[in-house]
């Protein structure tokens, strides 16, 4: 077990390693929730001397919302974050659930807040155990690699200076810090919950502790693949567009079929699917007009858009509402 002082250090070391690159004046912006982990967080940016604020965004999904962010704030005051920043968000579910909902808002609310202040970076608490989870997660929905990376140590100015710790060595950093336990992590009608106290710990028990570590590892190595995929299918597809997006289909079945769903995602997204709702499943069908062409019809796919293969091409084009078809069929 590491000793509360060991574990301090140790939370410091991995933030002022994750943050090296940046200038010593650069300011950073820590996201709190005001639990153990984010306090440790906060707790360690400040013993490195860097100049840091912090920011609490109050989702008021619970009753008592409003007091534990004004609570989280005054701690980190007391660690000498400045400035604390207290931010209160709506959040609206549209279809995507409370849990991602939540998130976007709280996503959108921090890029404000660093925008404002001018910070350099935005760090989150996640662990290796965090880190663990959502990769069990993801294999559940029977994810590719991108997905099964997780999450990315840094992904533009957003950093995850904890994320090859375990989550008991942050907690361990965060004795005698004042800390709220969210209920949340509790109630066993969320996935991730019943993940971390049920699926994980069975793993851990039928395949030793390092199981963790292991699948933070593959997360890691995943994510290696999958930047090295995506370049090769950003170089492949520069060559295969044509001016109006619609791609070559013959040298796009040349490719293997780990390139040629990317770029056929890529393709998508840029004529307006929404990301979001652009499901493998979509990408699929799509990828079947390519490689298993016997002059089916089009695919119809999110956004009002519809792909189609004709002339030797895959175009993903929108279309016009059913009404306005039916219309227009009737005129002709």
């Amino acid at each position: 077990m590491t000793s509360g002082a060991d574990a301090v250090q140790a939370v410091r070391r991995a933030v002022e390693t994750c943050l090296d690159d940046l200038p010593d004046d650069a300011r950073v912006l820590v996201a709190v929730s005001g639990g153990a982990d984010s306090i440790a967080l906060a707790q360690a940016v400040a013993l490195s001397g860097r100049r840091a604020a912090a920011a609490i965004i109050d989702h008021g999904l619970q009753s008592e919302s409003a007091q534990v962010a004004e609570r989280a704030g005054r701690e980190c005051a007391r660690l000498g974050l400045d400035p604390v920043v207290v931010e209160r968000v709506d959040v609206t579910a549209q279809g995507a659930g409370p849990e991602a909902a939540a998130r976007e808002a709280r996503r959108a609310a921090l890029e404000v807040i660093a925008d404002r202040l001018g910070a350099s970076a935005i760090l989150l608490a996640h662990t290796r155990d965090d880190q663990a989870e959502t990769v069990l997660l993801r294999l559940a929905r029977g994810s590719g690699a991108r997905s099964l990376a997780a999450m990315a140590p840094v992904t533009g100015r957003w950093r995850r200076p904890l994320l090859d710790l375990p989550r008991e060595v942050v907690r361990a950093s965060a004795a005698g810090l004042d800390v709220w336990e969210d209920p949340h992590n509790a109630d066993p009608t969320f996935a991730r919950t019943r993940v971390r106290h049920g699926a994980l710990p069975a793993l851990v028990d039928a395949l030793g502790p390092e199981v963790v570590a292991a699948l933070a590892r593959s997360a890691r190595l995943l994510g290696d693949d999958a930047d090295a995929l995506d370049a090769l299918a950003r170089d492949a597809a520069a060559t295969l567009t044509a001016a109006d997006g619609s791609l070559e289909v013959a040298r796009l079945a040349a490719l293997p079929r780990a390139l040629r769903t990317r770029i056929i995602r890529t393709a998508a997204i840029a004529a307006g699917c929404p990301a979001g709702a652009l499901s493998a499943d979509h990408v699929d069908r799509l990828e079947v007009l390519v490689s298993d062409w016997r002059g089916q019809g089009g695919v119809d796919l999110p956004g009002g858009l519809a792909g189609e293969r004709a002339y030797g091409r895959l175009a993903i084009r929108r279309v016009p509402p059913v009404a306005e078809r039916r219309r227009h069929d009737r005129e002709e």
